[in-house]
């Protein structure tokens, strides 16, 4: 792994803050199956021109996919012997194109992602269709270095309708040697014409092992987190990253541990503590604790799916949990975009689940 540049002018809204870009980083921790199944169909010939890289948010897409970009720009051609004799699709970064890749120097490498708004000083809150056009433009154009071209869609659940027929209207009839990796934390509600022209490579969540061990690879910062802090965020991160990491932030576990004994009270509501959560992610300093919540509701929500599927008259019960979920997402959303008042938002969470877990019991 390398170590993490200096901070960037502008931060980049496919990393988390403090810890190394999916680009730089040199380990990828599970996914083995996935990893193989790409270098094979590299070394075969046999190439699709989109992958559509599937599964919970930071499990590990984007590592996987700058970790495949990386190897076929550095050997590409499949009938290179250190292509035919690679165990995985390691590269190491003092090779030129990996380097390039890592310093954002590389000609034939674009990132498709929400970018930074200089007059809020926030990041969009979606990919625009001008992101997916100017991204796109690379395509109409030679390879710098007479290779592949590569795209990283991160992610397109961000992608508007706009911008996603745009994309669609690239990958349907690509050029030559273009590669694109397509990021989705929910596959399912991406154009089914989107999905059926790309490969798919679902990932798993990683196991509690592997947490660790990516958290522990990010650094110093990260290396030097107590034992106990990193295992307690690693049992409750339900094999993502990124979420362990998000609760190791300040209050964020707290935050999370307090959801969840609310969440495990329903339909029974305290009103009282879950006002007092309301409260807590009001402001500037209460962002991270509003995604906490969000994400531990929307855990709670896919466990509690789960556990229910086989159930008599699972689809119909189920149907207003999944209703619910579509509502707090969209209302999320909105919430965001527009900075409106947390609190509601988090009352009518409650309320409304209330009602979902009522509907899935009677």
């Amino acid at each position: 792994m390398i170590k993490k540049a200096a901070d960037e002018a502008v931060p980049e809204s496919d990393c988390f803050p403090g810890a190394v870009h999916p680009r730089e980083t040199m380990d990828l921790f599970g996914h083995r199956p996935a990893e193989q199944e790409f270098l094979e169909a590299f070394r075969a010939s046999r190439m699709p021109q989109a992958w559509l890289i599937g599964g919970r948010e930071g499990i590990g897409k984007a590592t996987l996919a700058w970790r495949a970009a990386r190897f076929v720009l550095s050997y590409p051609d499949p009938r290179l012997p250190a292509v035919q004799r690679a165990q995985n699709l390691f590269t190491p970064e003092d090779q030129p194109a990996a380097r390039r890749i890592i310093a954002r120097a590389h000609p034939d490498v674009s990132v498709l992602r929400r970018e930074w708004d200089s007059k809020t000083k926030k990041h969009y809150t979606e990919i625009r269709v001008d992101d997916v056009r100017k991204t796109i433009g690379m395509f109409h154009r030679s390879a710098g270095e007479g290779g592949w071209r590569v795209a990283i869609v991160d992610s397109a659940d961000d992608m508007n309708k706009s911008g996603a027929n745009a994309l669609l209207k690239m990958i349907e009839e690509p050029p030559p040697r273009c590669l694109f990796f397509i990021l989705a934390h929910q596959p399912g509600r991406l154009l089914p014409t989107i999905r059926s022209r790309c490969r798919k490579l679902m990932l798993q969540p990683v196991s509690e092992g592997d947490v660790i061990a990516a958290i522990r690879a990010q650094g110093d910062d990260w290396a030097e987190r107590s034992d106990e802090e990193v295992q307690r965020a690693a049992r409750r991160s339900a094999g993502s990253v990124l979420d362990a990491m998000r609760l190791m932030t300040q209050g964020a576990l707290s935050m999370a541990e307090k959801a969840e004994t609310q969440l495990a009270r329903l339909p029974q509501i305290d009103w009282r503590r879950v006002h007092e959560l309301a409260a807590s992610v009001q402001g500037r300093e209460g962002l991270e604790g509003f995604e906490t919540l969000l994400t531990t509701t929307y855990d709670w929500i896919d466990r509690t799916a789960r556990e229910n599927a086989g159930l008599p008259g699972a689809p119909r019960r189920l149907a207003h949990l999944a209703q619910v979920w579509e509502k707090i997402a969209a209302s999320a959303r909105e919430t965001q975009a527009l900075n409106l008042d947390r609190r509601p938002l988090v009352l009518t969470i409650f309320s409304d689940l209330s009602d979902a877990v009522r509907t899935l019991r009677a």
